[in-house]
């Protein structure tokens, strides 16, 4: 006797396949390479430079750039860059922009590090000095008081001062981390 499950009439043509995707999980994958499409598209030429693209898939992106956010026409256009995502890998996609962000992240917390240095040194005066030339022995310490004394007096008189700047550069110039 045999059971109506293991029927030849009841089988589904996907239960015998290792390899069916479902439809849920093929609109997952779809949404997300969108997502990176959109990623793509809001990152700087220079940056998008530093990804190995399709030329069809890079087009679109600069074409993206012309198109007003929030129109119509941008919406469709990013579904399109999404239809150009599914016939691309997108693993690699990922890989390198997460390698572009990461840098830039980095740089960004390199200058906000630039930055609390300048104001503490404009704050503490001397003591911080002495505490920085510890810590990096490569910059000068007459150059620094110099800096930081003419940044001071600029800045008393009002916000904009030119030796606050010349200061950043030069920590920024001399301090490789």
């Amino acid at each position: 006797m045999k059971i109506v499950g293991d029927s030849e009439h009841f089988k589904q043509p996907y239960d015998s396949d290792e390899e069916y995707v479902s439809k849920t999980e093929d609109k997952r994958d779809c949404e997300a390479a969108q997502k990176v499409g959109m990623e793509l598209v809001s990152l700087s030429k220079t940056q998008l430079d530093k990804i190995e693209l399709d030329e069809h898939l890079y087009d679109s992106i600069q074409q993206a750039h012309k198109i007003k956010p929030k129109t119509e026409a941008y919406r469709r256009h990013m579904q399109y860059i999404g239809k150009l995502m599914r016939n691309v890998d997108v693993e690699p996609i990922k890989a390198a922009l997460a390698i572009v962000l990461n840098k830039n992240n980095n740089e960004t917390a390199k200058l906000q590090m630039f930055e609390k240095m300048r104001e503490r040194l404009l704050s503490q005066g001397d003591s911080e000095i002495q505490t920085l030339v510890e810590h990096y022995p490569q910059l000068d310490r007459q150059k620094l008081r110099t800096l930081v004394r003419q940044a001071t007096k600029e800045l008393a008189k009002g916000p904009e001062s030119k030796s606050s700047k010349e200061l950043f550069k030069y920590l920024r110039s001399e301090i490789q981390d």
